[in-house]
């Protein structure tokens, strides 16, 4: 089971694209509010998140990885709960993708030192260690970011990508009309 975290203010295209491709490509993924159940983005559209809320949230054993979207709510994932999450994720190996802003919280936890890695134009200096890459999805090992919006259905086919293999990605790639 994959966990996106979502707060208020998080980028709409950044959580549903890849959510909605992982979802085609039969993942197990939940949405994790962390200002509540239903959750608005920073361009008022409201997600109501899946039986899980941050203030319950407890890991499961078949936690295969976590998501962190961006937009203006990526400040509020820095939070013990979702770091403590993406902290054992990234120490067993797990998935650990981020987009747009959000990949500088991954680097202020010192997680992406010796890695390639992108995010939002602006934030680069807080992708502590990492070698900054411009390309809109960037892979390493378990670690997967992404530089915004504009990437999200890439974001999401590198993720199905990583979770059902590359066959799969371009199937879906494929079925979706994607270039």
């Amino acid at each position: 089971m994959l966990y996106m975290f979502l707060s208020e203010g998080f980028e709409e295209l950044e959580a549903v694209a890849p959510l909605d491709l992982l979802r085609r490509a039969d993942m197990d993924v939940h949405t994790v509010g962390v200002t509540g159940k239903t959750v608005a983005g920073s361009h008022k559209i409201q997600l109501t998140c899946d039986e899980v809320l941050l203030s319950d949230w407890r890991p499961a054993a078949e936690c295969m990885g976590v998501i962190l979207p961006g937009g203006s709510g990526f400040r509020g994932l820095d939070l013990p709960e979702v770091m403590e999450a993406v902290d054992t994720c990234a120490a067993r190996g797990k998935l650990v993708a981020a987009i747009c802003a959000a990949p500088s919280l991954l680097g202020k936890r010192g997680l992406l030192i010796g890695r390639r890695a992108c995010c939002y134009p602006g934030y680069e200096a807080q992708l502590e260690g990492a070698e900054i890459m411009f390309d809109s999805v960037v892979t390493d090992g378990n670690i997967i970011t992404a530089r915004g919006a504009g990437a999200a259905v890439a974001f999401g086919l590198a993720l199905v990508e990583y979770t059902r293999g590359t066959e799969c990605a371009a199937q879906l790639a494929e079925m979706i009309q994607c270039p």
